[in-house]
């Protein structure tokens, strides 16, 4: 047996030790969030734990661990038995409009840890496990995850970064935003560019209704959405189809891509959405890709396992196995137009 490197040792037990305090945290950021916590305690802050129960309707005794355990995460800052947000603390976890807003990513995190029972048996098997057969809330949750990257980005910077396709946008075009999900994409796009008329379109009905909720409720009427497969929904002449963080969950990308470019005008685009990632492991072993490539093991993977090829390239794929898929399916030039720490884009015409 090779002998102990201490040194090692005592830094891969202390990784782990932060990874266990950082698992045990999903819990508590999560009634943080659902209760109103970090809201009330970013309202009122300084705070001692009296002020934050009163505030927040809760016990206090439930409260004095939250904040206890808060303050040693470094969630929430202390000093002499008061409690409060930094403006960067705040920015995390009571502004959902934030840029770095990550309380969508603990939802994913508990779902992920529901769904372990059907993924653990899937090892075994091959088989995927159907986007539908998920846990419940994960498709909310995902959603939420995302949120914040589409609207500090996506109207700001990612479509400006396409050739003319802003400037098509505003003047009036057809859009189709496929793997819709929740249509926080297409709404977004759709309340920006009221002169273009959009189409969502996803294979998950639930996700459809709940697009349809959220349009209804934003009143947004140059929006539908419906069910449909990437490889074959309806429509043609397409100035812009789009797909966000979806192209990996697809069971056979190619067939997406060859159906896509079928859709769109001659002169038409496809933005394609993609979890950052380089091309090689070894340039994806960093914070980003430990979280991608579990996200991935735990969703992605078996979600296109579960379809038809199931290919199953997972969340970190890299720009240029996307661009081969891309290519494939008749597009001539691929570029990458921008990237954001979590998201690469791509422009396929």
């Amino acid at each position: 047996m090779a002998q102990v490197d201490e040194a090692r040792l005592n830094d891969l037990v202390g990784r782990v030790l932060g990874d266990l305090g950082g698992a045990v945290s999903v819990p508590l950021v999560r009634i943080g969030d659902a209760l109103g916590l970090y809201r009330a305690l970013a309202e009122i802050g300084p705070a001692d734990e009296r002020e934050l129960a009163t505030a927040a309707a809760c016990d206090i005794r439930y409260i004095r661990e939250w904040l206890s355990a808060q303050a040693a995460s470094g969630y929430v800052t202390h000093e002499g038995g008061r409690f409060w947000l930094t403006p960067e603390q705040a920015m995390v976890f009571a502004q959902p409009d934030s840029p770095v807003a990550l309380i969508g990513a603990f939802d994913t995190a508990a779902a992920m840890m529901e769904n372990q029972p059907k993924v653990q048996a899937a090892f075994k098997t091959g088989k995927g496990v159907a986007w539908g057969d998920q846990a419940g809330c994960l498709f909310c949750a995902v959603a939420r995850m995302f949120r914040p990257g589409y609207v500090n980005a996506l109207v700001q910077e990612w479509l400006p970064a396409l050739g003319g396709v802003a400037e098509r946008l505003s003047q009036g075009a057809k859009v189709a935003d496929v793997g819709c999900g929740h249509g926080i994409s297409t709404i977004l796009m759709a309340q920006a560019f009221p002169r273009s008329e959009f189409v969502g379109i996803d294979f998950h009905m639930g996700s459809i209704a709940a697009a349809t909720a959220h349009a209804r409720a934003h009143q947004v009427d140059n929006v539908t959405f419906e069910v449909g497969r990437a490889q074959d929904f309806p429509g043609r002449d397409f100035d812009l189809v789009t797909c966000f963080d979806c192209l990996h969950d697809m069971g056979d990308p190619q067939a997406a891509a060859s159906h896509i470019r079928q859709a769109l005008k001659p002169d038409g685009t496809w933005m394609v959405v993609e979890p950052a990632a380089g091309d090689t492991l070894d340039e994806n072993l960093n914070p980003v890709g430990r979280l991608y490539y579990s996200a991935s093991t735990m969703i992605c993977v078996p979600t296109s396992l579960a379809q038809e090829t199931g290919l199953a390239l997972g969340a970190q794929a890299g720009e240029r196995k996307l661009s081969e898929i891309i290519r494939a399916g008749g597009f001539s030039h691929v570029r990458k137009a921008a990237q954001t720490p979590l998201n690469m884009v791509l422009e396929a015409t």
